[in-house]
């Protein structure tokens, strides 16, 4: 294959692993969607002996952190393994879990790691709620027997909670909760129409536009200044107050970074990210047979999105103000819609489409939006 991008350099920062095609909770609203996996049955997760290589073909392109993901990653059967690994290698960690198996060791393991940062499901403040989403009896006490496992650590984890109808009114109980376990932030989640995901917004579960621009409107203002806590909401960029990305005070833009990740799904296929557990169009090859210097450098998505980022970005993700650093939003998202690379992000369509979206993080008529 020929590099296409002989002159630019594009650093391979950080991969994401998505370590396991099963998962021990049935959440409604996964946008992955895998097996679920209890003790009578399990399935594939990805060779210990293939994440090595993987990393190995890494470094040279720049790596320097990896984010365990799922399925739950602390269901594979060598994460012991894994994680002594990734300490050896001096890289950064990022770890989503459901909490459910996190052992005084694995915490331990994980605190070991270089900067380490952990977050942890919580979908609602007591076992009913949290239990209805995520679908397994007894999860929401092991999950914060988790929490406390990685707190006894040093930890200041990351509670995340993914919000919809069912159960909006529990946010700020949420906030009280992580307070009270030592949590670090909470970061809530805007359900995304993908996989499950999709039969929650299709059975009338997921919030409308109106009130997701309104609550993270109180999120940020309200909830925030009633605890010390850092608090973010995943509406995208053009939503945020200037003051909450940059400056003294800003927490960044949150944005996941695409022109500097690859995913690896649990079979050993290379991916654009998770996408690729049910778009099949965003998977870019197998980490057994092709080399990661190939597939980084000249996969044609890839190439594609390094050419067209962000100027090719349609509808009004190309007339905001914010695309250059927000990119899109996700960018898997968009193509699991429509096929379409640069298909607008959903939540921005939407808010535009109700005269929501924010007429100051637009460009002018007669601006140049190249």
């Amino acid at each position: 294959m020929t590099d296409k991008t002989e002159n630019r350099k594009y650093p391979l920062n950080q991969i994401y692993f998505y370590l396991t095609e099963g998962c021990n909770l049935r959440c409604r609203h996964c946008w992955i969607a895998p097996k679920y996996q209890s003790e009578g049955n399990s399935y594939p997760a990805l060779d210990l002996d293939l994440f090595k290589s993987i990393i190995e073909q890494a470094k040279p392109l720049g790596l320097v952190g990896v984010k365990l993901t799922g399925g739950e990653p602390l269901l594979h059967p060598q994460i012991g393994e894994i994680l002594d690994y990734i300490r050896t290698e001096e890289l950064r960690l990022t770890v989503e879990t459901n909490g459910v198996l996190c052992t005084p060791e694995l915490a331990r393991k994980m605190a070991a790691c270089k900067n380490p940062f952990v977050s942890v499901s919580l979908d609602g403040a007591d076992a009913e709620t949290h239990e209805w989403v995520r679908g397994v009896t007894g999860c929401f006490e092991a999950a914060l027997n988790g929490l406390q496992n990685l707190v006894d650590a040093g930890f200041r984890p990351q509670v995340i909670m993914t919000i919809m109808r069912h159960n909006k009114d529990q946010m700020e109980p949420v906030v009280r909760l992580a307070e009270r376990l030592g949590a670090g932030s909470v970061k809530f989640n805007i359900m995304q129409p993908t996989a499950r995901g999709k039969k929650m917004h299709d059975a009338g579960e997921a919030l409308s536009i109106e009130e997701l621009v309104d609550l993270g409107r109180w999120v940020e203002s309200a909830l925030l200044g009633s605890t010390s806590l850092p608090l973010y909401y995943s509406h995208p960029m053009a939503f945020r107050p200037l003051g909450k990305m940059f400056g003294e005070n800003g927490d960044g833009c949150g944005v996941c970074g695409i022109l500097g990740i690859l995913g690896v799904i649990a079979n050993g296929s290379y991916a654009l990210c998770g996408i690729g557990e049910t778009v099949r169009d965003l998977v870019f090859g197998h980490a057994a047979t092709d080399l990661l210097v190939d597939v980084w450098k000249n996969t044609s998505v890839l190439q594609e999105l390094r050419e067209g980022l962000p100027k090719r970005l349609g509808g009004i993700c190309g007339d905001c103000l914010m695309k250059g650093t927000c990119l899109g939003s996700c960018i898997a998202q968009n193509y699991y819609r429509s096929k379409n690379l640069w298909e607008p992000y959903w939540y921005c369509e939407k808010a535009w489409n109700r005269g929501l979206f924010p007429e100051t993080r637009m460009f002018p008529v007669s601006a140049n939006r190249g």
